[in-house]
């Protein structure tokens, strides 16, 4: 069944939290409804194969996926109970934890491939920019999907190593899906861009000035399935329950890519021939705490958080 893609330029409409079947922790055989709110790009085709796979259901899971925009939007879901389990990248939920929102990952998402030479994020230019490397992104604007999140605090990252002033980057919000007619417009000057969006628009002429995720650090864990504390504490055997299908869905993705490729045709409008082209991320199941505490530490030092997070209370 084909998903029409949903924009991430404004958070997608939130459905309610599906009617519970009373759990597969009450009578056997039953199904407990669990809602978890996702970015409809190649990061999330995890949970999307464990579904086909038949993974949530052999734990007693009714998976209802619904879309967001991206970790800042996916925070107030999971807060508020709308969703149960959300996507969110991994300095989203550092931010939630420094506003003293108690939540904290069951499971990991996605990591950077390692590969500097071809990463499924990337900021990119027009052909004829330019900007040359990272360095040159300084004194520039430059489009992300969230404000103060992963992508500018990695980008600023990569340009102070490049001898730029990281602080001099006018970043402005745009959706993956907008970049490209932002950057071919001149309304920015580079864009920040995830696959399958990534892989568009190199196709349509535009160069890669930086693969932002795997310069900052080649094991950097991109993001990962959060929910809240209480519900942790409260329904242990559901977290345990979810995160055993989806430990079992990142371990599938990793195993077989071509199943990746095919599933991420499902839930966006992307042709077969840039799925075939499109770099994927790692699926893991352990998180890196080291690369982790790096992105911690940088984004103390751009601002975007007050102190250093705590890993301890924040992963699995």
């Amino acid at each position: 069944m084909r998903r029409p893609l949903i924009g991430l330029g404004a958070a997608g409409s939130v459905l309610a939290l599906a009617a519970c079947g009373g759990g597969d922790g009450g009578a056997e055989g039953e199904m407990q409804g669990v809602t978890v709110g996702v970015i409809p790009i190649v990061d999330t085709a995890a949970i999307w194969l464990g579904e086909e796979q038949g993974f949530f259901e052999e734990e007693g899971i009714d998976l209802d996926i619904q879309t967001t925009s991206g970790g800042a939007a996916a925070v107030p879901g999971v807060v508020s109970g709308d969703f149960d389990f959300a996507f969110g990248n991994t300095l989203s939920v550092m931010v939630a934890q420094g506003q003293g929102l108690d939540l904290e990952y069951v499971a990991n998402g996605t990591t950077t491939s390692g590969d500097a030479e071809r990463d499924f994020g990337a900021v990119v230019v027009p052909a004829d920019s330019d900007i040359q490397g990272p360095g040159d992104l300084a004194g520039r604007t430059v489009s992300v999907n969230n404000l103060n999140n992963i992508g500018d605090t990695t980008i600023r990252h990569v340009v102070e190593e490049a001898g730029g002033d990281p602080q001099s980057i006018d970043f402005v919000e745009v959706g993956f899906p907008d970049a490209p007619a932002a950057l071919d417009r001149g309304q920015v000057d580079a864009a920040w861009i995830l696959d399958p969006f990534l892989t568009q628009v190199l196709d349509e002429g535009s160069r890669v000035v930086s693969y932002n995720f795997v310069e900052f650090d080649p094991e950097l864990d991109i993001a990962g399935y959060f929910t809240t504390t209480q519900k942790v504490e409260e329904d242990p055997e559901l977290v345990e329950r979810f995160q055993n299908a989806m430990n079992r869905s990142l371990e599938y993705a990793n195993e077989n890519p071509d199943a990746v490729r095919e599933i991420v045709g499902t839930y966006t409008e992307i042709s077969d021939e840039l799925r075939a082209e499109m770099a994927l991320p790692r699926f893991r199941t352990e998180f890196d705490r080291e690369a982790l505490q790096k992105l911690g530490d940088a984004a103390v030092e751009y601002g975007t958080l007050e102190q250093t997070p705590d890993l301890d209370a924040l992963l699995p």
